[in-house]
């Protein structure tokens, strides 16, 4: 079996109502989950492209949360209405939809700020003279 193109996990964790970081699956349904697994299956694309359930990303700030890998491509705030999107341009078109990316640098921010660039770290560099 060849490996996979793509590896879509979706957040579903569930937290209590009010928690102060969200939650990507309040109803506890799975729904997000469930229509990219059909969608994926309903475009023929397995068993080379995987939809499944994955735990808390700790990206919760940005809503429900979708991680496709290999590609490092993390999505926030994705609703059902985006799936078909994300499949029709992600996985088989190979564009990243920017409306719905969370940039590197908001990466396990907890919602908080851009990191900044870390400095070129000089100590590594050593005198050749």
């Amino acid at each position: 079996m060849s490996a996979f193109t793509h590896h879509i996990f979706i957040c579903s964790n569930q937290r209590s109502p009010g928690h102060a970081r969200g939650c990507c699956d309040p109803a506890g349904t799975e729904a997000l989950r469930n229509a990219f697994k059909a969608e994926v299956k309903r475009r023929g694309l397995t068993p080379l492209v995987r939809a499944n359930n994955a735990g808390c990303l700790d990206q919760c700030e940005f809503g429900p949360t979708v991680v496709i890998y290999p590609q490092g491509i993390w999505y926030g705030n994705v609703q059902l209405c985006d799936v078909a999107r994300i499949i029709d341009e992600t996985i088989i078109g190979g564009r990243i939809l920017e409306d719905l990316l969370i940039a590197d640098a908001l990466l396990n921010t907890k919602g908080g700020t851009i990191r900044p660039s870390s400095p070129v770290d000089s100590s590594a560099e050593t005198d050749t003279t």
